[in-house]
């Protein structure tokens, strides 16, 4: 992470305090590491980010016609199923077996590290070698490594060039003799213990008992509520194949650091789509997805060069998994030239389907079958249920492929954030430059819409803004702010990405005119007052620029 990026960031978590778009949960008791809660501000913007996505993806699609790059047409429905499911979904879609990240334990420190976040560096100086290791990652961890290993050999910074680096920062996961390393908070070399999984998924009890036969857990994603729904959704509607299932929803991931803002934390809201389609057609679809999700984000803001579609490596994919790829984006918080992952979209097979019918599927040579237990049944049987599907005009029946557009909310209302956040100059009353805060979010997201101003409070002019304000606030969210001088309601305005400001002066007085002035170009025009719902929702939808 360069000085730079840190800075950024730091002003965009002040600025989300200052201005009421997130807080650390239950602050006032010290908070609680990996939660978070979404202000004022905060909460319409994340609702605005979901409200775009539902929109784009479902309540607007029009099934009657080919969508671009569509291979035919499909139909979109959606679902909001529960926190709390069976436990035996879970063991049957192997989160119970495999959901896990593993983790260290530092002996001397006390304190536990997820073992793939962990980086380091080789150093050798008069003989002895260490593996100097930090949470850190570019030319801040390269710098922290350093200071490290100066102190732990006993030398001052002059001394520096008396190392002898090995290679660059790689990951923990690289090193196989733990001896030798010196643990991120450590004063000593060999403190951290072996790896060992982490289930990530949070346990609970259901009813009055406590024991195992009351255990459920909190869900580690929305998905698998869409695939135990599929048959129901196929009986209950007149959907056919191809047809996707959207959700919205709370997820939970005990992670074993969470860290970066609301990049990644133990409660989370994920925007999923499972779409169900014929297996041969199922390549065609998994690329229409993938790319109809990255233009998403760009038509939405995203900086192209800040955004990037990246195709999983081989050794990446998960066992079942035809293909993925990642829509990634280059957060401040991360060292240069590196992405954290913003959606994955998945082509997951039939895995999911089967699993439910069979039981947990494993991989053998080129096929997936059901685990079975040394009893020779399936080790997590399945409902027995039949959730194939029967084309009724090709007369075929077949278990449909699966592909999944999985989104974060919160790290893409963290994007658009990061992404909205400008600084610069312009005049302030007298002429002088002053640097300008403001975020450039897309109208559609912006959490207010526009701000109506009395220039002052007196000669009939807040009764006139007033008026406006309440023509205004049926359409879309709107804010009064009479207090201050102009500039600095302006500021506070711009600061919260507000599109647009209508001022209320003494030429409005006497021909009924207002001055409304643009966000980003600063651009003022005047119109009649009653033309300003049309105005501003035209330029919100894009019909005037």
């Amino acid at each position: 992470m360069t000085e730079s990026a840190k800075v950024d960031m730091d002003k965009i978590v002040s600025l989300c305090k200052r201005r009421g778009f997130l807080f650390q949960s239950s602050e006032i008791y010290g908070g609680l590491n990996g939660f978070w809660d979404y202000g004022p501000l905060g909460v319409e913007l994340k609702r605005n980010v979901k409200e775009a996505w539902w929109r784009d993806m479902v309540t607007s699609h029009d099934e009657l016609a080919v969508a671009a790059g569509a291979p035919t047409t499909y139909e979109m429905t959606g679902l909001d199923c529960t926190i709390i499911m069976h436990p035996q979904v879970w063991k049957c879609s192997g989160h119970y077996d495999l959901f896990h990240d593993f983790m260290v334990d530092c002996r001397e420190s006390k304190k536990r590290y997820r073992h793939d976040q962990v980086r380091g560096r080789w150093v050798e100086f008069r003989g002895q070698k260490a593996f100097v290791a930090t949470q850190l990652g570019g030319d801040e961890g390269l710098a922290e490594a350093e200071a490290r290993a100066l102190k732990f050999f006993g030398l001052r910074a002059k001394d520096a060039e008396k190392l002898a680096w090995d290679g660059p920062l790689v990951s923990l996961t690289k090193v196989s003799d733990f001896a030798q390393v010196l643990g991120p908070d450590a004063k000593t070399l060999g403190t951290l213990t072996a790896p060992r999984e982490f289930n990530l998924m949070f346990k609970t009890y259901v009813g009055a008992l406590s024991g195992e036969e009351g255990a459920a857990f909190l869900r580690p994603e929305t998905a698998q509520g869409i695939f135990v729904n599929f048959k129901n959704v196929l009986d209950s509607t007149r959907v056919k194949v191809p047809f996707g299932i959207a959700q919205m929803g709370k997820s939970f991931r005990n992670e074993i650091t969470p860290r970066n803002f609301t990049f990644r934390s133990r409660e989370f809201e994920q925007m999923e789509i499972e779409f169900f389609c014929h297996p041969q057609a199922s390549p065609d679809w998994y690329k229409y997805w993938r790319d109809r999700r990255y233009r998403w984000y760009l038509e939405l803001g995203l900086s192209g060069d800040r955004l990037q579609l990246r195709d999983h490596e081989q050794d990446e994919l998960s066992h079942y998994s035809c293909g993925t790829a990642d829509i990634e984006y280059a957060f401040p918080f991360l060292p240069p030239g590196e992405f954290g992952e913003l959606e994955g979209i998945a082509h997951r097979g039939d895995f999911d389907l089967r699993s439910h019918m069979e039981g947990k599927l494993v991989r053998q040579g080129n096929e997936l079958v059901v685990e079975l237990g040394e009893d020779g049944k399936p080790r997590h049987p399945g409902s027995g249920r039949d959730l194939s599907y029967f084309d009724d005009i090709t007369r075929e029946r077949f278990t449909p492929h699966v592909i999944e557009p999985s989104a974060g909310a919160d790290r893409a209302t963290l994007a658009f954030l990061c992404e909205a956040y400008q600084e610069d100059q312009v005049p302030d009353e007298k002429g002088n430059p002053r640097e300008r805060v403001f975020l450039k979010f897309h109208p559609r997201l912006a959490p207010v819409k526009a701000a109506v101003f009395p220039l002052v409070k007196k000669d009939g002019m807040p009764e006139m803004a007033e008026k406006i304000y309440r023509e205004l606030k049926p359409h879309f969210n709107v804010f009064y702010d009479e207090k201050g001088a102009v500039g600095r309601r302006y500021a506070r305005q711009d600061e919260v990405g507000t599109p647009y400001c209508i001022t209320v002066d003494g030429q409005s007085l006497q021909d009924g005119t207002v001055t409304i002035r643009d966000r980003d170009s600063l651009k003022q025009w005047r119109l009649r007052a009653e033309e300003c719902v049309a105005e501003i929702s035209g330029r919100l939808a894009g019909k005037i620029q």
